[in-house]
């Protein structure tokens, strides 16, 4: 089982040299993947760390873990811990690292969970509705047969991005009346119903709600806010944290903290020297997000939509 899941997880991962670029990886650094998935971007870590380097495999997966062990079990420079991104301040204490050189975060769902058709993440195979990345808790069945309508337009809408989420949640309140929605390919085809014909051809109708139910399910914005303050806390002065999103929720939140890490002074305008003495905590490794090349996205239409940033830590962090 572990080969076969090593082999499902082997893809390579989304903006690959430019990541592993943008840590600035030191050979006897101390290095973190939060979201090591099959161990893609951590693979490219570790070709630059020496005999002394560390690196630190989180992920909350199962299958990742299975993955992760497969191929990295035998290195002992690496340390694989089954978490959650959010709880890295407490996964180094826990291993006994004061502060980290680099952390890679990279937010989503994997290839290989949208792959597996029976984890539940996608419209285009039947499988259970389940969108668990850790495999435990509410599954996407549970919140679509339970919510109520105020509540599923608010998770279309602001999660989704979905401009048809009242019709949406209409649509399922009606279905789920007559027997619980239960599998993808069910959910995708109600979505497709409450949609307007004329848009039905622009993109997969059910690709918004889809995106919105697993990110509910999964707590992502919520896990993400936290792990962000975490992992930049995690980072000695000259440290650099990188980050891969995949939607604009993600990325507008990630451009926004690192802005505010990036802030000096706070005193008003009016006032003629700084009193607060408040000094940038960072640097903007990456002033714009980097994306995928032509040659990239020829070859993996998946990286279309992914922004890395990378910010450097210099100083002082301000609560």
């Amino acid at each position: 089982m572990i080969g076969v899941l090593q082999m499902e997880f082997s893809h390579k991962p989304v903006i690959f040299e430019q990541t592993i670029d943008s840590l600035n990886v030191r050979t006897e650094g101390i290095y973190l993947d939060g979201t090591a998935g099959g161990g893609g971007h951590s693979s490219g870590i570790l070709e630059k760390l020496g005999a002394n380097g560390r690196l630190i495999c989180v992920d909350q997966d199962p299958d990742a873990i299975g993955a992760l062990t497969a191929r990295f079990g035998a290195d002992s420079r690496v340390t694989i811990v089954r978490s959650n991104f959010s709880r890295i301040p407490s996964v180094i204490e826990e291993l006994g690292i004061a502060a980290l050189d680099g952390v890679l975060l990279d937010i989503g769902v994997s290839s290989h969970q949208l792959d597996c058709s029976e984890r539940g993440f996608s419209y285009h195979s039947d499988a259970p509705l389940d969108m668990r990345m850790s495999q435990s808790g509410t599954t996407a069945a549970e919140l679509v047969n339970t919510l109520s309508y105020g509540e599923l337009v608010r998770i279309l809408s602001v999660y989704g991005e979905e401009r048809f989420a009242k019709n949406i949640a209409r649509a399922i309140e009606r279905e789920r009346e007559i027997s619980p929605i239960e599998t993808t390919l069910r959910l995708a085809e109600i979505v497709k119903s409450a949609y307007p014909a004329a848009k039905r051809h622009d993109k997969h109708p059910a690709r918004k709600t889809f995106q919105a139910l697993r990110i509910a399910v999964n707590g992502e914005l919520d896990v993400l806010d936290k792990g962000l303050d975490g992992a930049f806390s995690s980072l000695k002065t000259g440290g650099r944290l990188a980050v891969i999103t995949f939607h604009s929720l993600e990325d507008r939140m990630v451009k926004q903290r690192m802005n505010k890490w990036c802030e000096g002074c706070i005193c008003p305008k009016d006032f003629p020297v700084c009193v607060c003495g408040r000094k940038p905590s960072g640097r903007l490794v990456t002033r714009k997000p980097v994306t995928a090349d032509e040659a990239e996205l020829a070859e993996n239409p998946r990286s279309r939509s992914a922004k890395l940033r990378c910010i450097e830590r210099t100083g002082k962090i301000y609560i």
